[in-house]
C-alpha cells in the first residue's frame, strides 16, 4: 500500500480530516516566500494533533542552523524536509546537530537531474521526486509534474515519495507507473493557493487507497 503525505496544512481542521481519511504524513511548510508557510504558533498547535502513527514534516528551504534549531527545539516534528540546493555534506550536518531523519527532495526536468543521486541516496533517509518547471518561482507546490516515465525502474536505497502535479485524476496513472513509499501532494487538494480543500483531501486518499 503507497502511503500519502499531504504537505502544506495550515488549519486544524483539514489535519484532522487528513488524518481521519488515512494519511500517514503531514507537512508544515516554514518557508515565508510560500502561500503555504506556518507561523511558528500555528505549526505549534497543529504540531501538537497529530496522533502516534502519522509521522510531522517541516519543510525548509535552505535552513540555517539558527531556523532550524528555533524550529525545531520548540515544535513536535518527527521529521525535516529540505527542499533547497542543499547538499550531502549539509544533510548530514543537519542529522547529526538535530538526530532527526531527513526527506531530500530532488527536483527533476530530465534525467540528468538524477546525476547526484548517489550522494543524496547515500545522505538522506528519505528521497522526494519533484518536477522542476521552468520559471517556477518556487521550489514546490507549484502544481506541475514531471515524466515519470524518468523513474520507472529504477531502485533506490532508500524510501522514496513522488511528488509534482498530483491529484485524484491522475494519481493511479502514476502509480501504475512508479511504486513509490508514498505519494506527496500539496496544491493538487486546494481550492486556491494555500487554501486546502477538505474534499479534494479526501477524494485523493481514496483514489490512492483504491490503488491497492
Amino acid at each position: 500500500m503507497t502511503d500519502v503525505k499531504i504537505c502544506g496544512l495550515s488549519d486544524p481542521d483539514n489535519l484532522q480530516i487528513a488524518i481521519s481519511a488515512g494519511a500517514r504524513y503531514i507537512g508544515l511548510v516554514f518557508y515565508p516566500p510560500s502561500p503555504r508557510n506556518v507561523s511558528f504558533d500555528t505549526a505549534w498547535n497543529l504540531a501538537r494533533a497529530v496522533p502516534t502513527g502519522v509521522r510531522s514534516t517541516g519543510l525548509f528551504v535552505n535552513p540555517s542552523d539558527e531556523q532550524l534549531e528555533r524550529t525545531l527545539t520548540g515544535i513536535q516534528l518527527d521529521m525535516v524536509q529540505l527542499h533547497g540546493d542543499e547538499s550531502p555534506g549539509r544533510i548530514n550536518e543537519i542529522k547529526e546537530r538535530f538526530s532527526m531523519p531527513v526527506i531530500k527532495a530532488i527536483r527533476v526536468h530530465d534525467e540528468n537531474d538524477l546525476n547526484d543521486l548517489e550522494g543524496f541516496e547515500a545522505a538522506a533517509d528519505y528521497l522526494l521526486f519533484d518536477a522542476k518547471p521552468p520559471n517556477a518561482t518556487l521550489p514546490g507546490g507549484t502544481g506541475e509534474s514531471f515524466d515519470w516515465n524518468i523513474l520507472k525502474d529504477r531502485k533506490f536505497k532508500k524510501p522514496w515519495m513522488l511528488s509534482g502535479g498530483l491529484d485524484s485524476n491522475n494519481v493511479k496513472d502514476a502509480l501504475n507507473i512508479l511504486k513509490p513509499n508514498a505519494v506527496d501532494i500539496s496544491s493538487g487538494v486546494e481550492s486556491a493557493p494555500g487554501v486546502k480543500d477538505p474534499e479534494k483531501i479526501k477524494a485523493f486518499i481514496k483514489a490512492v487507497k483504491s490503488n491497492g
